[in-house]
């Protein structure tokens, strides 16, 4: 009886350190953090179009692509595909991709595709593309949307963030919504 009286009060004691105490501190930290942890997001015309850190899928020829997602930009699964670079599948699917961006961009050679534009992130949901994944689709990007491809260039040139430390990105939903207003089409606000 003393055993189940202790193991009822560990009990007790667990449920209130992880279902009441651990919650309510993860949710005060979480209000000092940029936009009180609920994500930051990305409003046009006081309209939400999406979150920041947070892939999305664009596949309209007339926005910046990002890069493939092994869950279909579905935040709620993140994840990698977990197949190794020797894996049959995944190199059938990575060689689709390839396909794909050269018969939609046929001015392109397979060495130009910077490897991020053929494969997935880690979680599935990385937000940035390469420099070079974003200034491959300028000349499609100027075509269907009847822009100067200078511009174009210039927009992709001035969305590039550099970090301290890492590679140089380019965020796709910022670089798709200056694109929009840079084509002067308010009612195609990221109608993806």
């Amino acid at each position: 009886m003393k055993t189940i009286f202790s193991l009822l009060k560990l009990t007790v004691f667990t449920l209130i350190l992880f279902a009441v105490i651990y919650p309510l501190a993860i949710y005060g930290i979480a209000q000092l953090a940029p936009n009180q942890g609920k994500g930051e997001t990305l409003s046009v015309n006081g309209k939400v179009v999406g979150y920041q850190k947070i892939g999305q899928k664009f596949d309209k020829s007339n926005y910046f692509w990002g890069r493939p997602s092994a869950v279909d930009y579905n935040a709620a699964g993140s994840a990698g595909s977990n197949k190794g670079p020797s894996n049959p599948d995944y190199l059938a699917l990575v060689q689709k991709r390839i396909d794909t961006l050269l018969l939609v961009h046929p001015y392109l050679k397979k060495s130009d595709i910077p490897a991020d534009m053929v494969t997935a992130s880690g979680s599935g949901l990385d937000p940035n593309v390469s420099p070079q994944g974003a200034l491959i689709q300028v000349k499609r990007i100027a075509k269907e949307r009847k822009l100067d491809e200078a511009k174009v260039k210039a927009l992709v040139e001035s969305k590039i963030n550099s970090a301290v430390v890492g590679p140089e990105t380019v965020n796709v939903l910022e670089l798709n919504v200056a694109l929009d207003e840079l084509s002067k089409k308010g009612s195609e606000v990221l109608s993806r």
